[in-house]
């Protein structure tokens, strides 16, 4: 089975996953709202917000204005509440898919590391002076997996804060040396995605952390409000791209997050697709070789740690044995 089609690169269907972290009264809730807008090209109903906030992102429902009728646009909004699990974030991002929000809006993915069910309890639960972040970052892959498949246009807000060490000093003193302003997220989170920015003075700065040289004149000014008209200039630069069929793209996007759960779901994901859908993502209407390769190799993975975890689990009872 083939890994994958190797073809003429175009710049089609692209989808950005945007970052905006910054500390509290940055302005990363307000500019991602706007922003958002804008790349749904102005239409609010295809803009989702899933809040982890307390229901805060309610705060912007009066926000978005039409620019052609000056009345009030309202988006679609779910609130995430605790556990605050990966696959928690998945399944509410998925429903934002189902709901047909093309832009989403994540405020704040800061919980799915260290809030209450995060990463961090994920590797602590059990043996909290043992975690077990093997496990903690696999689910944690898995949630970065449907960000970057997913055929919606996700824009994440990250809490920051300023951290410090424990260092010694010549005397061997212990002293706290600071680290500046860090994002409260996984430690590669924030370039892993399309761009990323910092956000200062309630909105009106911001810091470029990653930037694709096309965007900088519409992310990387550095200084003003990011503002919708800046999302309408992303979604230019999005449409500028060959366009494809919304209802195929997420299709896709399903089979490439169903290969993680191997063959047998792959098959069953597939023929479940309404005819058409089969026959617009390959034309002689069988499961692309990718997607089955894919789906073997989670299988053969699964099996290889399965063996492994018996192998350690009989040396240790060998070892009490002994």
């Amino acid at each position: 089975m083939t890994i994958f089609t190797i073809e003429e690169a175009q710049r089609e269907g692209a989808r950005l996953v945007i970052g905006l972290d910054g500390i509290s009264g940055g302005g990363k809730t307000r500019t991602a709202v706007e922003l958002a807008y804008g790349l749904a090209n102005y239409n609010a109903k295809k803009v989702g917000f899933m809040c982890t906030e307390n229901k805060r992102g309610r705060l912007y429902s009066d926000c978005l204005i039409d620019p052609k009728t000056g009345e009030v646009q309202r988006f679609l909004i779910g609130d995430l509440t605790a556990p605050f699990s990966p696959q928690r974030y998945i399944d509410g991002i998925q429903a934002f898919e189902k709901a047909g929000v093309e832009v989403l809006v994540i405020d704040s993915v800061s919980h799915e590391w260290e809030g209450i069910g995060g990463c961090e309890d994920i590797a602590q639960a059990g043996n909290p002076k043992n975690p077990n972040w093997a496990r903690a970052k696999g689910e944690h892959k898995r949630f970065m997996n449907a960000l970057l498949q997913s055929p919606m246009h996700i824009i994440v807000c990250t809490r920051a804060r300023e951290k410090v060490k424990l260092v010694k000093d010549a005397q061997g003193k212990t002293q706290y040396e600071p680290q500046g302003v860090q994002p409260i997220c996984e430690k590669n989170f924030v370039f892993e995605l399309t761009a990323s920015l910092r956000m200062w003075d309630g909105g009106r700065a911001q810091e470029a952390l990653k930037v694709p040289e096309e965007l900088m004149p519409i992310l990387g000014r550095g200084q003003g409000y990011i503002t919708a008209a800046d999302g309408a200039a992303l979604r230019a630069w999005v449409d500028g791209a060959k366009q494809l069929d919304n209802e195929v793209e997420r299709a896709r996007s399903n089979l490439n997050l169903v290969c993680e759960q191997g063959m047998d779901a792959l098959v069953n994901a597939w023929k479940a697709l309404p005819a058409a859908i089969r026959k617009a993502i390959s034309p002689d209407g069988k499961c692309p070789e990718v997607f089955k390769s894919s789906a073997a190799a989670f299988d053969k993975q699964r099996t290889s740690d399965d063996q492994a975890a018996v192998n350690d689990l009989n040396a240790e009872l060998a070892g009490q044995a002994a």
